[in-house]
């Protein structure tokens, strides 16, 4: 984990930093300065593209508002990545890009620390597109390329499976037989990088108070928990893959087991089309039949029929997993001095934060409504006995940092 020392070392000379979150259907992109200190949490400017495969993709950036692009529909994803290169390169204004650094989901059981990326690492990571299928091969695809046509470019992984590897070991093994846990089958947890964000970042905010027994809610699209003890990482929601835990937009999150070899025995599905009902076509939406999105799903909770009937039963599973979830990481940490909302969901939709609190009251705590409207800082009551805030994340910075620290690492050597 970045300690705050080294997140406020800015670096001069180094070149600009580009950070990449490469997705099935996105690529996300921000671009920091590291010769001002402390290297600012704002990036010089970021964007995306987005809806890559699909038919109408756009893309957007700071000071210009999303619009329609077309990409090569045979390799829409090197495109992706070359639009962005491009686009970038237009705003460097004589500055040059002087590392890269990738999002990469998972570091499997051998990658526990950022590391700069060469062929043979490159290969090492591949092996490990089975355990992230959603995010793996697309930012492997990034780097692989990047690779080929810039081979001098420093590029940096950083993954999201490090935080946790404060995990103990109770924690990290599954109940499967024990030559599982010797190949590799364990949990792993993921959004290490919002973690460690939020492990620098709460601190700063609320003091010692964020070193106690601390869970933080990661609710976005995808979405878990991590369970925090002295700013490091006791137990998570997401364990072996991202499907697990929380229930989420499109994901399933923790399922019975059972439940798929119902799918493939008696229904007769392939493991293709499980895999597309378990990551593509439930959770949120497959309950609902409306959106993913809370915010939507909400706006209809008060209609006739089924469509309310299903709206109102996806966002009170969707509350009812988090905070049983929430519940079993108290056990886990003997008690709660702090409940965090980050991501999407959990720092911009004030309802299901209420929902949860609410779920919640027996261990005391009492919600500011005012407060939490606002999407303030702290939306608890000055006498609640556990302390509710809301901290954006900045995954993108953290990964900034750690391209940084790659390259003074290189110097020295």
């Amino acid at each position: 984990m970045m300690d705050a020392t080294t997140a406020r070392s800015g670096r001069p000379g180094h070149g600009l930093i580009l950070v990449l979150n490469c997705g099935s259907s996105s690529i996300k992109f921000a671009v920091f300065d590291p010769s001002a200190t402390p290297l600012p949490r704002q990036a010089l400017w970021n964007g995306k593209v987005q809806g890559i495969g699909g038919a109408d993709p756009d893309f957007g950036e700071t000071g210009v508002a999303p619009f329609p692009i077309k990409l090569d529909t045979a390799h829409p994803y090197p495109a992706a990545l070359r639009l962005i290169r491009d686009r970038v390169s237009q705003r460097l204004d004589g500055r040059r890009i002087g590392a890269v650094a990738h999002r990469i989901v998972h570091g499997g059981s051998k990658y526990f620390m950022p590391v700069c990326v060469d062929e043979n690492v490159l290969a090492d990571l591949k092996g490990y597109i089975p355990l992230a299928p959603l995010h793996q091969p697309f930012a492997l695809e990034a780097v692989e390329i990047l690779l080929r046509e810039q081979p001098d470019l420093p590029q940096m992984a950083c993954f999201d499976t490090a935080f946790h590897h404060t995990l103990p070991q109770v924690e990290q093994i599954l109940p499967l037989p024990y030559a599982a846990w010797e190949r590799g089958l364990r949990r792993y947890g993921f959004h290490g990088l919002s973690y460690e964000y939020m492990a620098v970042a709460l601190p700063e905010r609320h003091g010692d108070a964020a070193r106690g027994r601390t869970v933080v809610a990661h609710l976005g699209s995808g979405a878990s928990l991590c369970a925090m003890q002295g700013l490091k990482s006791m137990a998570t929601t997401m364990g072996f893959s991202a499907l697990d835990g929380l229930m989420m937009g499109t994901r399933t999150g923790a399922l019975d087991p059972g439940a798929v070899l119902y799918l493939m025995e008696i229904e007769k599905l392939s493991l293709e089309q499980v895999g597309r009902v378990l990551y593509h076509e439930s959770g949120l939406l497959g309950v609902s039949g409306i959106s993913a999105e809370p915010r939507v799903i909400v706006r209809h909770e008060n209609d006739a029929g089924e469509t309310g009937e299903r709206a109102r039963l996806a966002l009170a599973l969707y509350v009812r997993r988090i905070v049983r979830e929430i519940g079993a990481l108290i056990a886990v940490l003997g008690g709660l001095d702090m409940l965090v909302f980050t991501a999407g969901v959990g720092e911009h939709n004030a309802f299901i934060r209420e929902r949860i609190c609410a779920a919640l009251g027996f261990l005391g705590i009492a919600l500011d409504t005012d407060a939490n409207a606002s999407h303030a800082a702290t939306i608890s009551t000055d006498h609640s006995q556990v302390l509710v805030a809301i901290e954006p994340t900045n995954e993108e910075w953290i990964a900034a940092n750690h391209a940084l620290s790659g390259l003074d690492r290189e110097k020295v050597r």
